[in-house]
């Protein structure tokens, strides 16, 4: 097919034709977009941030990796340094400056990136808000305030992805009272924090400020932290670690209020409850982080009658299609947990469904991470679902303190914990807590991908010293002793 324009020369002219155009730049647009040019659509993709990646990559899971590893080295310079045998001469601050041009730079460098993928791979680039003027074409106004573009798709891939949850009461400006894209960007470090949700977004912005100097309270209206999915036992563990590193939690808290003083404080309310009790607390930073919704404004999707569910979220059948089989949605604006992994399995699938009429994304084997420290990472069923689907079951479990790395690197805190078919030995679910857990649970992926039993895994050899031999332990725990506890 014909292409109207290089990808250097977007809205060069008013119309053009693709056979694919996708509709956001994020993990789930942009490998979809990638995926589209690679089996030979002549592929659009719109993004009306004016840099690819979407919240993942600008104001979310990239920024927020850099804050947490680089304030973990200063955590790990200022409080641990002597142990390991290094002296350091003089006081070690924190300079905020060069953390935010560190967490800039590689927003920057990825981002970018994934312009250069476009141009290696055909497709063509947007700058623009993309909205439906009807079931087959989609306009671009461009943020450069150029004329617009009307593209003809024969296939259109919605992918627009989620933002913040408000509170319903509170206002965000952005420097006191912030949300997740805010809290990234503070100017100083607060003294005082407070976190409405202790969820994986409020523990993780809640342990960067924390190592900086931050005194920090996370207020969960839930009874346990760490969110859904996350396995009881690893829920009471990680709250166990994150208390000892300072962090102050509120459980069963309902905030009743939040608004800036004439101090330029925060003062909250809260209600406890199990006692009923109002309290209140104040803070210099309240960062709400109540979770995410599905985004789909300026998306015009009324101008063509798309079908949306009780919580905002695009009506799709199993590949991808709206009520329009042209017309897909995939990631954090339709069902499913809000991963960018999983946005980028189903871009994948929905491609290929367009492709060949087969796609594929397990739902039951997505990853999950908190790149806390300890990490905390899990994937498959925890107990309390097997439990309620009335699944028997067996567990194993393997410290870190046994593991000869962990001991080495001084790093020994948190478990493996195995969940087997109590007669098949087939893995249901892996829960880990502890160093390099996030890397670690790609293998309990492919274990229960394919079917791997608690034998298949602990026969085979890992290498010695490694965090990864707790894994296997582990996996011997559940149905046998482990050799080294």
């Amino acid at each position: 097919m014909l292409r109207s324009f290089s990808t250097t020369a977007r809205n060069a002219t008013k119309t053009a034709k693709h056979d694919v155009v996708v509709i956001g730049g994020g993990p789930g647009g942009y490998v979809a977009a990638i995926k589209a040019a690679q089996l030979g659509f002549n592929t659009a993709c719109i993004e009306k941030r004016g840099a690819l990646g979407g919240t993942c990559l600008n104001v979310g899971c990239i920024p927020s990796k850099a804050l947490l590893n680089n304030s973990h080295l200063f955590h790990q310079v200022k409080h641990e340094a002597s142990k390991r045998g290094i002296d350091i001469s003089g006081d070690v601050k924190p300079n905020l400056g060069n953390l935010m041009k560190a967490k800039e730079t590689a927003v920057k460098q990825l981002t970018g990136g994934i312009e250069m993928l476009f141009k290696k791979n055909g497709v063509t680039y947007y700058k623009g808000n993309g909205s439906f003027v009807d079931e087959h074409q989609v306009k671009v106004d461009p943020i450069d305030g150029s004329e617009d573009s009307i593209l003809t798709a024969n296939n259109i891939i919605i992918a627009t992805g989620s933002e913040p949850s408000p509170f319903p009461g509170i206002e965000i400006d952005q420097e006191k009272i912030v949300d997740s894209t805010g809290a990234l960007s503070l100017k100083e470090i607060p003294k005082r924090l407070a976190i409405i949700g202790g969820g994986i977004i409020g523990l993780e912005m809640g342990s960067v400020w924390s190592r900086l100097g931050s005194e920090v309270t996370v207020l969960e209206f839930q009874k346990a932290i760490g969110g859904a999915g996350m396995d009881a036992e690893v829920s009471k563990a990680t709250q166990k670690f994150l208390s000892k590193q300072g962090l102050k939690f509120q459980l069963g808290a309902k905030v009743v209020s939040a608004v800036k003083n004439s101090n330029g404080e925060v003062d909250i309310e809260f209600e406890d409850t199990k006692s009923g009790k109002i309290e209140k607390i104040q803070a210099d930073v309240l960062l709400v982080a109540v979770g995410r919704r599905p985004y789909s404004s300026n998306l015009n999707a009324e101008k063509i009658g798309l079908d949306f569910d009780k919580r905002n979220r695009v009506v799709i059948d199993s590949e991808y299609k709206t009520k329009f089989s042209h017309i897909q949605c995939i990631g954090d604006v339709t069902f499913g947990p809000m991963l960018a992994h999983k946005a980028e399995e189903e871009g994948i699938a929905a491609v290929e469904y367009i492709k060949t009429g087969h796609g594929h994304v397990n739902y039951a084997n997505i990853p999950a991470v908190m790149y806390s420290h300890p990490e905390v990472a899990w994937v498959g069923k925890n107990e309390e679902e097997l439990k309620e689907a009335g699944i028997k079951y067996k567990t194993g479990k393997f410290p870190f303190i046994a593991n000869s790395r962990a001991k080495t690197n001084m790093d020994t805190e948190g478990f493996v914990k195995f969940i087997a078919d109590a007669e098949t030995q087939r893995v249901l679910g892996v829960h880990i807590i502890g160093p390099n857990a996030g890397e670690m649970i790609a293998e309990a992926g492919l274990a229960i991908e394919y079917g791997a039993s608690c034998e298949d895994i602990y026969r085979t050899c890992h290498a010695h010293p490694t965090l990864s031999e707790a894994f296997k332990e582990a996996a011997m725990a559940v149905f046998d002793k482990p050799v080294n506890f």
